[in-house]
């Protein structure tokens, strides 16, 4: 059995090659420096069937000493509620853009997608002068933007902005599981799982599905 001074020295190494990863997620951060306000920005729920697509806006400060950030759906449910709270309580500023169901089938997923980011980027307290965005470049917005492929697992700020993203929308998807339990939402977050499916069938849709989603099901 490892004595307390060899679990120290292990917890202590495991944290510095943490610290090692982080420094190398700031990379683009660092890139960019002379920008005073860099914002992260990611989105959830493209994909699902019923449900919102969320947007976050994240500014990290300069000197940011918050470790484990990553792409949210590297994380545990467990890590990314921790993260959530450390992000929302050190972030200089964080803006949460939501587009529910009927604009999704009104406009277009990819439209909606964008209309949920520029609303993240207006619900920030602080203006930015430079957005690092994950594989996109926002439409209709008048600032410089670094779009960043798979930006989420590269970008400090952009997985910052998922893990916001992420969790505000399985919080919703928990929330309308408790009015449309039949659905599994809580677990499936409203994708298209085989329990989700065969009740969209036998009970067809509910107000938070998205039409333009579900007709080879209903």
């Amino acid at each position: 059995m490892a004595t307390k001074a060899e679990r120290e020295a292990k917890k202590a190494l495991a944290i510095e090659k943490e610290q090692g990863r982080m420094y190398e997620l700031f990379s683009y951060e660092r890139e960019y420096a002379a920008y005073q306000a860099i914002c992260g920005i990611d989105e959830v729920g493209r994909g699902p069937l019923a449900g919102p697509v969320v947007a976050s806006a994240v500014i990290l400060p300069k000197d940011c000493d918050i470790l484990y950030i990553n792409d949210s759906k590297k994380l545990s449910e467990k890590k990314r509620e921790m993260l959530y709270d450390e992000i929302m309580e050190k972030a200089v500023a964080v803006g949460i853009g939501i587009v529910g169901p009927e604009r999704i089938d009104e406009i277009n997923i990819l439209q909606a997608t964008y209309e949920a980011m520029r609303e993240a980027i207006s619900k920030l307290s602080v203006q930015p002068d430079l957005l690092l965005n994950d594989a996109v470049k926002i439409p209709g917005v008048d600032l410089p933007q670094v779009s960043i492929i798979k930006g989420d697992a590269k970008s400090a700020s952009i997985g910052a902005a998922s893990i916001i993203a992420k969790v505000t929308r399985d919080r919703m998807m928990v929330e309308y599981d408790h009015i449309f339990p039949e659905y599994g939402f809580a677990a499936n977050k409203g994708y298209g799982t085989a329990i989700h499916i065969a009740a969209l069938k036998e009970l067809g849709p509910t107000p938070i599905h998205r039409r333009s989603f579900i007709s080879n099901f209903v």
